[in-house]
């Protein structure tokens, strides 16, 4: 059994499903991670706010107490079996009621809760609540810390994590201290910030909009890049299959040619000998084989031509001048296809390129125009100057039959040809080069109507 060919990688199918799953997840964590910590920073810096407050509130009512009068506890907010004198009493009792109502009145506020060392409400906005013991987790480290503690409840707008809460209900623990610096009570506040949910679901907004078109951003100059990538990549697949086969099968016609090369310059010194002989009813026999052993010389000095490397050091060259010696050559062969030539000889700068390699080119475009139209037609060759892109193009035309696009997308192709008795190797090293010498060749086929060939030169300095 022979070797399993491995299926082809699908480089832009693969890249697209792996870059959009990794992405989405990126951004939906990396997202989900920010709208929380948004929403625990926020929660927070509600907590120290709000604790500065009472703070600040507490030591506005040690300012405006009595002098001389000792008000420990932020105002005199001590638990019971804390208390001094009766008019300590009396003034601590008034600084509380102010505090606690000041407290109850910051916004947001639903329900404000004071307990003692032991961890028993003294005092409550909720007269129901005062004399209960309190068993909160953040009740205790409060006390234990000494520092604000925060806790939050939300419940999502939606069933999925990635919703914007829809209410929030926040507690805050604010220790509370004598002037001695000891904590001797905790003012807990239950607080329903409207503000502060309606600038997280702003927020959330915002994030999630942001991440989302981002992620779009990077996906699309990823996949723009892997587009780019892949046809670079397909394309120096392509040309490294065509470089190989056309060194392989130059390589055997290399062979070919020169072992075909003595045998028909024989067979053409043969006839030609018997040309001078024989008699006038066998001649035409003999011309029709030097005819077509020069026919099959020419395509040996193709194949030779083609299987090499170029070669040629660039050059200026005369376009006109070249174009007039090639239609000279051929014009017994335009004579006798009954073709028109329509060329206005005109003056045009000096193009790069090398004289006999031009006059290759222009053979074989030629011919292929000329064999294109056996019962006649037209020739049209045309030079036209770009003087802002400094090129030049020569387009040389026929009525012929044209071309389909089929045929079209494979002219280029090595060893390929439509013409019988041909090689397909004509245009090929047209292109080479064209390319050879920084120009270019382009096609334009219709069928039944003609084709175009049009060779982009660059024009030579000084040209």
């Amino acid at each position: 059994m022979g070797a399993e060919i491995p299926k082809r990688f699908n480089l832009i199918r693969w890249f697209s499903l792996v870059s959009f799953a990794v992405i989405t997840t990126v951004v939906i964590s990396l997202t989900i991670l920010s709208t929380r910590f948004l929403l625990i920073e926020n929660v927070r810096r509600d907590g120290l706010l709000t604790a500065q407050a009472v703070h600040a509130i507490a030591a506005m009512e040690r300012y405006h107490a009595a002098p001389g009068m000792a008000m420990p506890m932020e105002a005199g907010l001590v638990g019971p079996g804390q208390e001094g004198s009766a008019s300590g009493e009396l003034s601590q009792a008034l600084g509380r009621r102010e505090f606690l109502e000041h407290v109850v009145n910051l916004p947001d506020v639903q329900l404000a809760s004071l307990y003692g060392p032991d961890r028993v409400i003294f005092w409550s906005s909720d007269p129901q609540l005062i004399g209960k013991k309190g068993a909160s987790p953040s009740l205790e480290e409060a006390f234990d810390c000494g520092d604000t503690v925060t806790a939050s409840h939300f419940q999502a707008s939606g069933a999925n994590i990635i919703s914007p809460p829809a209410s929030l209900q926040v507690e805050h623990y604010i220790p509370l201290r004598d002037e001695a610096g000891r904590v001797e009570s905790l003012l807990e506040l239950h607080k329903e910030p409207v503000d502060l949910l309606a600038q997280l679901q702003r927020s959330y907004l915002v994030f999630w909009l942001a991440a989302v078109l981002g992620g779009v951003l990077i996906y699309l100059g990823l996949f723009w890049m892997i587009w780019r990538l892949s046809g670079l990549l397909a394309a120096q697949q392509r040309q490294l299959v065509a470089n190989e086969t056309v060194v392989a099968l130059g390589e055997m016609s290399s062979a070919v040619a020169h072992s075909l090369r003595n045998p028909l310059a024989a067979i053409r010194s043969s006839a030609e000998l018997a040309l001078d002989a024989e008699a006038l009813p066998v001649r035409k026999n003999i011309e029709d084989i030097i005819s077509q052993v020069d026919r099959l010389s020419k395509c040996i000095s193709e194949l030779l031509i083609s299987s090499r490397p170029l070669c040629g050091e660039r050059e200026a060259v005369d376009p006109v001048a070249a174009v007039d010696e090639v239609l000279q050559a051929f014009e017994r062969q335009i004579r006798s296809a009954n073709i028109q030539v329509d060329w206005q000889a005109q003056p045009a700068p000096a193009v790069l390129s090398h004289r006999l390699l031009f006059a290759q080119v222009l053979n074989s475009v030629i011919s292929n125009a000329i064999e294109a139209m056996p019962r006649g037609g037209s020739l049209r060759v045309r030079i036209a100057v770009d003087a802002l892109e400094r090129r030049l193009r020569l387009t040389i035309g026929d009525s012929g039959n044209g071309m389909t696009k089929e045929q079209m997308a494979m002219a280029f192709k090595a060893f390929y040809t439509t013409k019988r008795g041909g090689l397909g190797v004509g245009l090929v090293l047209v292109k080479r080069i064209m390319e050879r010498f920084g120009g270019a060749i382009r096609l334009d086929s219709r069928e039944k109507e003609g084709t175009d060939v049009c060779l982009v030169f660059r024009i030579a300095e000084g040209g």
